[in-house]
């Protein structure tokens, strides 16, 4: 790979793999700093139910896109591409190491390969589709585009209103970013085996409830974020904001959203799998020195 391509290390895996540690690790041993690329990290007060990185956690490595905008606003992969290059010159003025670590695989293709051709919203298109239930959009685009159906969330209606618009505008599947590389990427996935993550998924879970995921739901609907907005949010949001409401119990709210979140690890894996330029490793001294080699 040319050698005047800028040099970025990605860290990516599934939700609860640890991420996030090795990245501050890897950022103290090759003086590098994170940004993160999480679609719902962005977003302030979102906290817990995201699992993002606390000051203390942070080892006084400086990191990057957390806590963006409000959650009463719209954030996308555009506008995360356009702040994620923004950081990276910053820290490459340094003299340091960029770091992009997170979960939102579409958003980190985009920056590395640049975002496809966007399609225009039409509000009438998404008028007539808001009018149908997300299991009724998600069987609609399973028919029409299976391949953004196996990775996307089937209970976000904003996401699947969104795919069926770019489908039914363009008479083309959704279109994934382009396949050519704009920096010279190492990138690295956390691999855990199945009785792992899910071990790693629910004892997570536990934490979160204890560490006041509740609470952090109730504020941010206090503060002006509608109980949709929140179920858009999907995940912790969704299934918290539902037993808010009275529409399920504690327990059963527990059981789906600790289902819910292996289904998203899964789907994150079925896109992680496609990429072969992944190298999959959880032994650090070899990761080490596969950054050693590449920086």
């Amino acid at each position: 790979m040319s050698n005047k391509l800028q040099k970025i290390l990605v860290i990516v895996g599934p939700t609860s793999s640890g991420k996030t540690i090795l990245s501050i690790k890897l950022a103290k041993d090759f003086n590098g700093e994170v940004i993160s690329a999480d679609s719902r990290q962005v977003y302030k007060g979102m906290d817990i139910g995201t699992g993002k990185v606390t000051k203390k956690e942070m080892q006084g490595i400086k990191h990057y896109l957390l806590d963006v905008v409000s959650p009463k606003t719209e954030y996308n992969a555009a506008k995360f591409v356009k702040a994620a290059e923004k950081a990276i010159k910053q820290i490459q003025k340094k003299g340091k190491l960029p770091i992009i670590c997170g979960g939102t695989m579409f958003w980190i293709d985009a920056l590395l390969f640049g975002l496809p051709e966007t399609v225009k919203p039409d509000p009438q298109l998404r008028k007539k589709l808001e009018k149908l239930s997300a299991e009724k959009l998600f069987i609609k685009l399973k028919k029409i585009d299976p391949t953004r159906a196996k990775t996307i969330d089937k209970n976000n209606k904003r996401r699947l209103i969104r795919a069926l618009e770019i489908v039914l505008k363009t008479g083309q599947p959704v279109p994934k970013p382009l396949k050519k590389l704009k920096y010279d990427a190492l990138k690295i996935g956390v691999k855990r085996d199945n009785q792992t993550l899910k071990k790693l998924i629910h004892n997570r879970l536990i934490a979160r409830m204890r560490q006041g995921m509740v609470a952090e739901v109730k504020k941010l609907h206090k503060h002006g974020v509608s109980w949709q907005k929140l179920d858009d949010f999907g995940l912790e949001y969704r299934w918290l904001s539902r037993y808010l409401r009275g529409l399920i119990t504690k327990q059963e709210m527990l059981e789906r959203l600790e289902l819910e979140i292996n289904h998203y690890a899964k789907r994150q894996m079925t896109w992680l799998k496609k990429d072969k330029e992944i190298v999959w490793e959880n032994d650090y001294k070899k990761i080490e020195n596969l950054v050693k080699k590449w920086y």
